[in-house]
């Protein structure tokens, strides 16, 4: 099993698949990055090079029992390892969906000399209101009480269903992303969310700093964040909004054949920029 070490030496799955320009994919709070498989082949064909991998206490990377192994900047400095090893020397196009497009976004502010692009999926700039800060905090300790009480099948087949694999269970990448998040462990993911996803800050007045190409893609009926990807096209300079049609959260499983379809256009345009 291919694995880096992360910032204090934890053990990070990772993997790349083709040669190309590189493109580095953040998975959303409680997946892993087989959410993203629906994208490795198509990209891959257009010749990119596809880097998937699983934050701590996700997926296949080793969980830590300690709260101090996670926190929001412990998981951006996996995340730059996760670019040196699938970038080496490189700029990379960096994405994600949901938290891991905000992560993506910090990233950049942390080292935008190692950005060409940002892909930014369902995804938002976090909260500058402390109220709404609150709130989302609470939001994720109910969601880490139901992972540690219920488990994940119940998690994964209720609710939540709808903004981990898509509003189609029947579909084959649904399944095989259901597999994999089922698999996990539940304390490690509501360790994640208490001390990581609810705490990072928001960086909507850094969104005017951003220099470098940026693709925002927002499915149609994701109505949480229709408001966010509003905020961070009117902010971010030159930012590319495309609304996905008839797709919610999990638009590149939903509607994988047009989010590629997306993806490819817009990486097509990066191509006669110096990587």
């Amino acid at each position: 099993m291919p694995e880096i070490e992360g910032a204090d030496g934890a053990h990070l799955y990772v993997e790349a698949h083709g040669e190309g320009t590189p493109l580095v994919l953040s998975c959303a709070f409680c997946t892993t990055h087989e959410n993203f498989r629906p994208q490795v082949a198509p990209l891959v064909e257009h010749g990119m090079r596809v880097v998937l991998w699983d934050y701590r206490g996700h997926g296949r990377s080793e969980a830590p029992d300690d709260d101090a192994a996670y926190s929001p900047e412990i998981v951006v400095e996996d995340l730059r390892r996760v670019v040196e090893w699938g970038a080496p020397g490189r700029r990379a196009v960096v994405g994600g969906l949901s938290f891991g497009g905000m992560l993506s976004l910090h990233y950049y502010l942390a080292h935008p000399e190692r950005v060409q692009a940002l892909v930014l999926i369902d995804s938002g700039p976090g909260f500058k209101n402390p109220d709404a800060q609150a709130k989302w905090a609470a939001q994720t300790e109910r969601t880490a009480f139901f992972l540690e009480s219920r488990g994940m099948a119940a998690f994964v087949d209720g609710k939540a269903g709808a903004t981990t694999i898509g509003r189609d269970p029947t579909l084959p990448a649904a399944q095989a992303a259901r597999a994999a998040i089922v698999a996990q462990d539940p304390v490690a993911l509501g360790r994640f969310g208490k001390n990581v996803s609810a705490v990072a800050p928001g960086v909507i007045d850094d969104l005017a700093r951003i220099a470098v190409p940026t693709l925002i893609v927002v499915g149609e009926e994701d109505d949480p964040y229709l408001r966010a990807a509003e905020v961070m096209s009117g902010k971010i300079p030159g930012a590319c909004r495309v609304d996905l049609e008839g797709a919610g959260h999990i638009g590149n499983i939903e509607k994988a054949d047009a989010f590629n379809a997306v993806l490819i256009r817009f990486l097509s345009q990066l191509e006669a920029e110096p990587a």
